[in-house]
């Protein structure tokens, strides 16, 4: 894979994640995997153990739910590959700690940035949240809109992009 970006989307439960551990684990050399969930309650902290255990000891995992950028410059060097699970997770902790969508602007130019100077390959998921109705309010509105053009940003920098449905992804670009 070298320096090459897949970015990864479809709706949740898609296959998206089990996707792009597939291409990585493909690829030889140290992998990292980073993470953006939280453990806010006792069933997401399952699920984050469940994964985890299923990924293996073939992964460095690393857990961050903002500075992603900040840890992928660290990480640039140091792996042959990077997967970065997920974006809208990243953007709705991003949202929930700062101010105004300038502030989030800014941070998405951060972070596409940071995916660009990866020296390695690097992999984002990220749900496709603008299939459906639109959200009846304001903050689920904002969100929408926010995590589609953060993520027609991240497709135009990466080198390939996938769209999943039913398990299946489909190359798009």
């Amino acid at each position: 894979m070298s320096k090459k970006t897949v970015f990864i989307t479809g709706g949740a439960r898609s296959g998206k994640s089990a996707f792009a551990e597939k291409l990585a684990s493909e690829l030889a050399g140290k992998r990292a995997y980073l993470a953006t969930a939280q453990a806010l309650d006792p069933e997401m902290a399952a699920r984050i153990e469940k994964h985890r255990k299923d990924r293996g000891l073939a992964w460095d995992t690393y857990e961050e739910p903002l500075a992603v950028a900040e840890l992928l410059k660290k990480l640039s060097g140091r792996y042959a590959v990077v997967l970065l699970d997920c974006l809208t997770l990243w953007l709705s902790n991003v949202m929930a700690h700062t101010e105004g969508d300038g502030v989030v602007s800014f941070r998405s130019d951060e972070l596409v940035s940071a995916i660009k100077d990866f020296s390695g390959g690097c992999i984002i998921v990220s749900n496709e949240v603008g299939l459906g109705i639109v959200p009846d309010n304001p903050l689920a509105r904002r969100f929408r809109d926010l995590a589609g053009m953060l993520n027609q940003r991240v497709a135009q920098a990466a080198d390939e992009v996938y769209f999943t449905a039913a398990g299946i992804p489909v190359k798009i670009k």
